[in-house]
């Protein structure tokens, strides 16, 4: 085993203590006081280990850390986030623990222990000229207000490193394009009893938009189009006037997000006299495997340059703040944060032998980005 991994070895109560520092600061990301109180402890860490403190910046009341370290152009993005799923009081029924091997509590996994795993391995560094840490605080919320300053950050640089957690361990080369819908539905009211014929039902439309959307996905090429949400009417006997429901979509190409954006924009009532309109749009580019091989490939030398295991690759259905990165053609790597599992659920955990190799592997990572041209 190398000298790096043993010195993260040596450093990992440090990282534990740290990890406690970070998940029993809850940091629900609707609730923008416990984002902002949580982005202030991240800084302290931050400046703690890195020898300088962040660029605060609230946009839209949501509160991101910037670390821009050393002079000279942007090199390496170090991509994260603090704001969890879990609401604050979570730590009473969910505590902050290690045992067995095991650490838990709300946020550990996502994506906690991928930020201690940054500050660290940057830490380590023998210089850290080119690196930016960007640490935001609505990454659970689809990034509506970091995603500007995510692409700007990425851009010109040789590679965005994301500190979500692997799969199970494995790095994510692969994620779909995600586009998130509502569409709406406008019948006309009347008695469901006296005079249904007067009236336009809506729920019976959404029925028809439903099944027409439900055929827009392509199984072949991995595109899942899924309606959820359904509302409809106000009471039992009325016809009902509106309905409405939302629609989920992944894509792995951008071919494949216009494609089924211009089919849902095409869908025509079926009802006479109902009414359909669509809100929404795509959210998150593909992160496509060409923008990530590269990566992994140098990845998987230094590992096995480091005396670890050899890393395993997978494609993922869910978005991240890689795709923003890889959207605008900045190579990236997603994954290389916690291994564990149960991501925003009861039994959300990190293994912690994972975690000194993890981080030694992405300062050795970090540092042959930095020194190649």
């Amino acid at each position: 085993m190398s000298e790096l991994v043993e010195s993260m070895r040596a450093a990992l109560p440090r990282m534990l203590a740290d990890l406690e520092t970070l998940v029993t600061c809850e940091s629900p990301s609707s609730d923008l006081a416990a984002v902002a109180g949580s982005a202030d402890v991240v800084a302290r860490l931050g400046t703690e280990l890195l020898g300088s403190a962040p660029e605060y910046v609230v946009v839209d009341g949501r509160t991101h850390l910037r670390w821009r370290l050393g002079d000279g152009p942007r090199r390496v993005l170090v991509l994260g986030h603090h704001d969890t799923v879990w609401p604050v009081g979570s730590l009473v029924t969910h505590p902050f623990g290690v045992e067995d091997g095991v650490l838990r509590g709300p946020g550990c996994f996502d994506m906690k222990t991928g930020l201690v795993m940054a500050f660290h391995a940057i830490a380590a560094l023998p210089s850290a000229a080119g690196v930016t840490l960007l640490v935001t605080g609505d990454e659970e919320l689809g990034s509506p207000s970091s995603r500007g300053l995510i692409e700007a950050e990425a851009a010109g640089c040789v590679a965005a490193l994301v500190l979500e957690a692997s799969a199970a361990g494995a790095l994510k080369l692969e994620r779909k394009g995600v586009s998130n819908y509502e569409i709406r539905v406008t019948g006309r009211a009347s008695h469901a009893g006296l005079e249904p014929e007067l009236g336009v039902n809506a729920s019976i439309e959404a029925a028809h938009q439903v099944l027409a959307v439900s055929q827009l996905g392509d199984a072949a090429l991995g595109t899942t189009v899924t309606p959820t949400v359904l509302t409809s009417g106000t009471t039992r006997n009325t016809v009902p006037a509106a309905a409405g429901f939302f629609v989920d979509v992944r894509a792995r190409s951008i071919a494949e997000q216009e494609r089924v954006h211009a089919a849902l924009q095409a869908l025509t009532p079926v009802l006479p006299g109902a009414s359909l309109e669509l809100i929404g749009s795509p959210n998150r580019p593909p992160l496509e495997r060409k923008m990530s091989e590269d990566l992994y490939r140098r990845a998987s030398t230094l590992a096995a340059e480091l005396g670890l295991e050899p890393l395993r690759e997978i494609s993922v259905g869910g978005g991240s703040d890689g795709n923003f990165t890889a959207g605008i053609g900045t190579p990236t790597l997603d994954g290389l944060g916690a291994v564990g599992g149960g991501a925003h659920a009861d039994d959300e955990h990190v293994v912690v032998a994972e975690i000194a190799p993890r981080t030694a592997l992405l300062t050795a990572l970090i540092a042959d980005l930095l020194d190649r041209p």
